[in-house]
C-alpha cells in the first residue's frame, strides 16, 4: 500500500455545487487568509449539476450584490411569464395565478443553467483564492480518536476492476481540515454515513425524493419566448396513481429546458419514470412546442422532497451538512438553489468565527441554530405539508389540501399539524398487486430510448475500474427484487444501468452496466431491500452536462 500524501487546510468542502461554492466564497469574504479547498467529483465544476432551473436570486443578492453586472450567465433571462397547467390526456387548463399564495410567484426570478451558474461561482471562488479541485471525489472521512471529523481522503486512481493496482495507480490524498462541509447534493454517499454515525435524523422525518429527468432542446425561433416558465401536473402520472409534474423553461440562446419529476414514493413497481417523461412530451400542448426542434442534452438527478420536517441535525464534531446534502428544497416552488446557497453562507460564517476563536473540530451548533432562525426556515415552514398532502391524498385532492394549508400559513392561521413521511423504498408494493404498464415505443423524434438519450449526457467512466454500484446480497436481489417486485431496477433507473439477463436453464443474472451511470442515486433510494449502494467511481467519471 503506497503511503498517502496529505494536505492541511482550514476548511475542506465536499462538492462544487452552488452551496459548496457559496460557502467557499463567503469564507474568503470574511477572512481572505483562510485556506479553503473545494473537492468536486465531476470532470469540471458544473459537469454534474442538473436542475431546471428557475432561480430565486435572494441568496445571490446577499453573497455577491453586483452579480447581475458581473457577466453571470443566470442574469441573461429574467422570467417574463408564469403558467401552471393541469393536464388531461389530450387537453390542459391553466390554473389562475391568483389562486396561489404570493410566494409562488416567479416575478423577479431568473431561468437558466444551474451548471453554468456553478461554473461562474467557481470562477469567483478561485478569484478569491479558493483551491478548487475538479475530478477529485472524496471517498472516505477521517476522524480523530474522539470521533470528530478531521478531513477526507480522495478517491484512489488507477484501480482495476479486480482490485489490483494498474500502471497509472495513484493513492488518494488525505485532506486534513479544521472543519469539513458536506455539500454532496441529494443522497450523498458520505452524507449518508455521517447521518448514521452521528444519528443526525433521530429527531426528524425521513428524507423523501423525486427523480428529475431533463432534456435541453433547440426549438423553432417562432415558438421560443425567452423567460416563459410553465409547470404542469396531472397526466400522465395520474394514470398510474403516481404524482409529480413537468416543467418547460424558455431559456437563453433559443433553448427550452423540458423536464419531468416523478415522486419516488410510487407503489406500482411497473412505473418507469423515464418512460413517463417520454410519453409526456407527446401531449398535444407540449409536442406543438417541440415540433421542428432538436434535443441536444439529457440528464437525471434525484431531488430532496422532504421539506422542513426532514431537515436533520446539521452539525456534528468537525463538520456540517449544507445544501441538498441536508435538504432545503421548496417543493411547491420547485426551487432549492437559493436556500442551499444560504445554508452554505451561514455555515461559512459559523466556521470563520470558530477559527478566529482558535477552535477546530468542534460542533458548530450556532450554524444549526442560525439555519433554524433564518429565512430558510420561514420559507420551508410555509410549505411543510404540501408534499405529504399530495403523497397521501393524491394529485387532485392533495393539491387542493396543500393549497389550503399554504394559504392558511401565509395568512398566519395555519393548523398546528406537521404531516409525516414514509421512506420511498417502503412504499413499493408486490408486482402481483399491479398490472404491467404498456408504454408506447419511442418515435425517435419527440421520444427516445434510454441508451440513445444517455449518449446526450456525455457520460463516461474510466475502463477497467471497480463497479461503483455495490449489491450487498445477490441472492436477495434475485429472490426479492426480481421474483417479488418484478425487477423495478430495470425501470426506475433513467440510464439503463440495470438488467436481468435470463437464459434458458440458468438462474437470472443481475447485470450492472455501470458505464451508463449518470449519478442520479435513484437505485440507492428506491431498491425495495436497500440492497444497492451507490459509491464514488474514479474521479472525473459520470456525466459531463453542457448548459444543464
Amino acid at each position: 500500500m503506497s503511503e498517502r500524501e496529505s494536505m492541511p487546510c482550514d476548511v475542506v468542502i465536499i462538492g462544487g455545487g452552488v452551496a459548496g461554492l457559496a460557502a467557499a466564497i463567503r469564507l474568503k469574504q470574511i477572512n481572505e487568509e483562510l485556506e479553503v479547498v473545494v473537492l468536486e467529483k465531476g470532470s469540471e465544476i458544473g459537469a454534474h449539476i442538473l436542475s431546471g432551473a428557475v432561480v430565486d436570486p435572494k441568496a445571490l443578492d446577499e453573497l455577491l450584490p453586483e452579480w447581475r453586472d458581473m457577466d453571470c450567465p443566470m442574469a441573461q433571462t429574467p422570467v417574463t411569464e408564469n403558467h401552471h397547467w393541469v393536464l388531461s390526456a389530450t387537453g390542459k387548463s391553466d390554473l389562475p395565478e391568483f389562486m396561489m399564495p404570493p410566494f409562488m410567484s416567479n416575478e423577479g426570478k431568473y431561468t437558466g443553467s444551474l451548471g453554468n451558474l456553478a461554473r461562474w461561482l467557481g470562477e469567483q471562488a478561485e478569484g478569491l483564492g479558493v483551491m478548487v479541485f475538479p475530478g477529485f471525489p472524496a471517498s472516505e472521512v477521517l476522524f480523530d480518536d474522539k470521533g470528530a471529523v478531521t478531513g477526507v481522503v480522495t478517491q484512489d486512481m488507477g484501480i482495476a476492476e479486480d482490485g489490483s493496482q494498474k500502471g497509472d495507480y495513484q493513492p488518494g490524498m488525505e485532506i486534513h481540515a479544521k472543519y469539513t462541509l458536506f455539500a454532496e447534493g441529494a443522497r450523498g454517499n458520505l452524507t449518508k454515513k455521517m447521518k448514521a454515525k452521528y444519528d443526525l435524523e433521530a429527531d426528524c422525518q425521513p428524507q423523501v425524493y423525486g427523480l428529475g429527468i431533463k432534456e435541453l432542446w433547440d426549438v423553432d425561433s417562432a415558438k421560443h419566448e425567452p423567460g416563459k416558465v410553465i409547470h404542469t401536473q396531472g397526466w400522465p402520472l395520474s394514470e398510474s396513481d403516481t404524482w409529480g409534474g413537468g416543467f418547460i423553461y424558455h431559456q437563453a440562446a433559443g433553448q427550452v429546458a423540458i423536464g419531468f419529476v416523478t415522486s419516488l414514493d410510487y407503489k406500482n413497481p411497473y412505473v418507469s419514470p423515464y418512460q413517463e417523461f417520454q410519453r409526456y412530451k407527446h401531449h398535444p400542448a407540449i409536442a406543438e412546442l417541440l415540433e421542428g426542434g432538436k434535443r441536444v442534452a439529457y440528464g437525471a438527478r434525484v431531488i430532496n422532497e422532504g421539506g422542513w420536517q426532514s431537515v436533520p441535525k446539521l452539525a456534528f464534531p468537525g463538520g456540517a451538512l449544507i445544501g441538498c446534502a441536508a435538504g432545503f428544497v421548496n417543493v411547491p416552488r420547485i426551487k432549492g438553489s437559493h436556500t442551499a446557497m444560504k445554508s452554505g453562507m451561514l455555515a461559512a460564517e459559523s466556521i470563520a468565527a470558530a477559527v478566529a476563536a482558535g477552535s477546530e473540530h468542534t460542533e458548530l451548533m450556532d450554524y444549526d441554530e442560525a439555519v433554524r432562525s433564518s429565512w430558510i426556515a420561514d420559507e420551508l415552514k410555509l410549505v411543510k405539508n404540501a408534499q405529504p398532502a399530495v403523497a397521501k391524498y393524491g394529485g387532485d385532492i392533495g393539491t387542493v389540501l396543500a393549497g389550503i394549508d399554504m394559504w392558511m400559513r401565509t395568512l398566519k392561521i395555519g393548523l398546528p399539524i406537521t404531516m409525516k413521511h414514509h421512506r420511498d423504498y417502503e412504499t413499493l408494493e408486490r408486482a402481483d398487486l399491479h398490472k404491467k404498464i404498456a408504454y408506447p415505443k419511442p418515435d425517435g423524434v419527440l421520444s427516445f430510448d434510454r441508451l440513445t438519450n444517455v449518449a446526450y449526457s456525455y457520460t463516461n467512466h474510466a475502463e477497467d475500474q471497480p463497479v461503483h454500484l455495490k449489491v450487498c446480497d445477490r441472492e436477495l436481489q434475485r429472490e426479492s427484487e426480481l421474483e417479488v417486485f418484478a425487477g423495478p431496477s430495470t425501470r426506475y433507473c433513467p440510464a439503463g444501468v440495470y438488467e436481468w439477463i435470463e437464459e434458458e436453464g440458468q438462474e437470472p443474472k443481475f447485470q450492472i452496466n455501470s458505464q451508463n451511470c449518470v449519478h442520479c442515486k435513484t437505485c440507492d433510494i428506491k431498491d425495495p431491500n436497500q440492497n444497492i449502494e451507490w459509491t464514488t467511481p474514479e474521479g472525473g467519471g459520470g456525466p459531463n452536462y453542457p448548459n444543464m
